[in-house]
């Protein structure tokens, strides 16, 4: 058993944040698996509980839960900061040609290094995450993070039509690639796999049929997507798929939707796409920077509310602008201001946290399993630096609530705050 006392801040069952001023967490082994929480609580109640347990000392510290990222892009770690007239321009003029190189197992690997250690440094240690159309890709992708013991899910990307040479994929070889790779990763230490449709505009019917046929075979695996985006794009699906009731209906019409299957973005749907999404227990992936930075439009939070959806927030890199989860929360309060005018909807601190931590894991169907410092969960944690610059530190140190405390962090917070991202208790 390993003790660390800091404060620490959690989340109930109901989204409520709890913070202990003096906490403890305790954490240990269970079974062949991850270390698990075993015991959390204020210190001077729990302590006596644990005789001659070692305790790290991190007072001064705040332990909260490693952040979990819905939807994020590693080949495109690379694209971040690409400038572009919109989503599908972005995707000609830098996406697909920094994809393309993705077949060499060698780059693959390279890239995937950077890139988890990018997400560990900024604290997420969760991730819902594209490869590309390249077997190497996910590969790569699945080796680099078991040697870091991460929890992590990724996919082939699917994409037979409508993408350049080098990024487009064969139909028939694209699924069996994508069953010979959910049999060799899926369920395999704490990685599993996403069924990955690029879009539906880069798919034929047969491509999606087949995927859907996966889907049903492997109920336990992931599904992702992109839905509903970009006004050119919905225009463009409407003229690919005109049997479709619209563009969420296209994955429906496949059997692409379902529990445990993640769609980024979905700002522009109407209120049946709405009342489908929350039928069939699909997810959103809400990605604030990426749509800000595309213009591609702004989530509503409350229409979601009110049809019963479930979400959480993404980073999207690289059409999201930051690795950060700090930058995320805050585009995200941006956005909830944006539409308050309309809806008088303002989004807390500690909505905000729980969208990119326990509710991000609930929304991704593992709940319980990470997101959160409660018993049972794995333990996977972050500490922070309330103090990390000078700013921060005159900040915080005059938050009269936990509110006020948990926005200073989301408002001035970056990559200083995180002292340091615990993966799995080690």
């Amino acid at each position: 058993m390993q003790g660390y006392r800091a404060s620490i801040l959690r989340f109930t069952d109901d989204a409520s944040p709890v913070f202990e001023a003096d906490g403890l967490l305790v954490v240990g082994p269970s079974g062949e698996g991850p270390r698990v929480v075993h015991a959390v609580g204020d210190h001077a109640a729990l302590v006596g509980q644990f005789p001659g347990l070692v305790v790290e000392d991190l007072r001064g510290h705040i332990i909260a839960p490693g952040f979990v990222d819905m939807h994020v892009h590693y080949p495109q770690t690379d694209v971040i900061g690409a400038p572009a007239a919109g989503l599908l321009p972005w995707l000609r003029d830098y996406t697909f040609p920094h994809e393309s190189r993705f077949h060499d197992p060698d780059y693959a690997t390279e890239v995937a290094a950077f890139f988890f250690d990018e997400l560990l440094r900024q604290g997420v240690t969760t991730a819902l995450t594209f490869a590309t159309s390249h077997v190497a890709s996910v590969n790569a992708a699945f080796e680099v993070a078991k040697s870091r013991g991460l929890r992590f899910i990724t996919g082939k990307v699917l994409q037979d039509r409508h993408s350049p040479d080098g990024v487009r994929d064969d139909t028939e070889q694209s699924l069996i690639d994508t069953e010979s790779l959910i049999r060799r990763w899926h369920g395999v230490d704490r990685l599993g796999y996403a069924i990955t449709p690029r879009f539906a505009p880069t798919s034929s019917l047969e491509q999606l049929r087949g995927a859907g046929e996966l889907a049903a075979k492997y109920p336990q695996v992931w599904i992702q997507s992109h839905v509903a985006e970009n006004l050119d794009e919905i225009r463009w699906v409407a003229e690919l798929f005109p049997q479709s009731r619209s563009y969420l209906a296209v994955y429906g019409d496949f059997g692409l939707l379902r529990q445990r299957a993640v769609y980024a973005h979905c700002i522009h749907l109407n209120e049946e796409d709405r009342a489908q999404m929350a039928r069939s227990g699909a997810v959103v992936a809400v990605s604030p920077t990426s749509n800000l930075f595309l213009g591609s439009g702004f989530f509503d939070y409350l229409a979601a509310d009110t049809a019963g959806m479930r979400y959480g927030l993404a980073s999207d890199v690289g059409g999201g602008t930051s690795f950060s989860p700090f930058h995320t929360m805050l585009a995200a309060y941006y956005v909830g201001r944006e539409s308050q005018t309309k809806t008088g909807l303002s989004l807390t601190p500690g909505q905000l946290w729980w969208q990119h931590t326990a509710g991000a894991a609930q929304a991704l169907g593992l709940g319980g399993v990470v997101g959160n410092v409660q018993p049972g969960c794995e333990a996977d944690f972050v500490v922070l630096d309330p103090k990390a610059t000078p700013l921060l530190a005159r900040k915080t140190s005059q938050a009269n609530s936990l509110d006020e405390l948990l926005f200073a962090l989301i408002v001035l917070g970056d990559d200083r705050v995180v002292v340091r991202s615990v993966v799995a208790g080690g």
